[in-house]
């Protein structure tokens, strides 16, 4: 089932007083059952840092003012892309990534497409050759989500000390929306 949600954007420079505390509290929400997690009770770390990124978009879900969830990511550096670490080669030179961070949905709104949604408006927008992502690789459900966004695994790495080792994975922008 897909539940139409009232989707809004925001980059970089403009960000509304709050926000950052929105994203943290739909963290928290989507992630209270490990919120002991050191590496999860970084998130505020990671907010400050993407949103501080030149190019820095997210799209957040509502409904009825309530956030029900969001996506955010930035283009990487010429040279920094995730997929350098792995096999993956571009084709035909085309390199200009941009990093989808995050997509999360709270759990009362999950399994309704929005997170699709959400992931689908991120990238409408977006004029580099490539998306990639991570993605923790003990969750294949989420991995299997992603392949059906048309993002194909390049590899795995392990960014952080005490993060997950994730799947590097990496869609063709340039080839338009993905395949319903």
């Amino acid at each position: 089932m897909t539940r139409l949600i009232d989707l809004r954007h925001y980059n970089h420079g403009s960000l509304p007083e709050g926000f950052k505390q929105l994203l943290i509290d739909v963290h928290a929400d989507s992630y209270a059952e490990a919120m002991d997690n050191e590496f999860n009770q970084r998130f505020p770390w990671f907010v400050d840092h993407w949103s501080s990124m030149d190019g820095f978009t997210c799209v957040v879900a509502f409904e009825d003012e309530q956030p029900t969830g969001f996506a955010y990511g930035a283009p990487l550096q010429a040279g920094r892309e995730w997929w350098r670490s792995t096999a993956f080669e571009p084709n035909n030179g085309y390199t200009a990534t941009y990093a989808v961070s995050e997509v999360m949905v709270r759990p009362k709104w999950r399994k309704q497409g929005i997170a699709d949604q959400l992931h689908e408006a991120l990238l409408s927008t977006r004029n580099e050759d490539l998306a990639v992502l991570l993605v923790d690789v003990t969750h294949p459900k989420v991995q299997a989500l992603y392949e059906r966004w048309s993002y194909r695994k390049t590899g795995e790495q392990q960014p952080f000390a005490d993060s997950p080792v994730y799947a590097v994975m990496v869609r063709d922008l340039r080839d338009g929306p993905r395949p319903t």
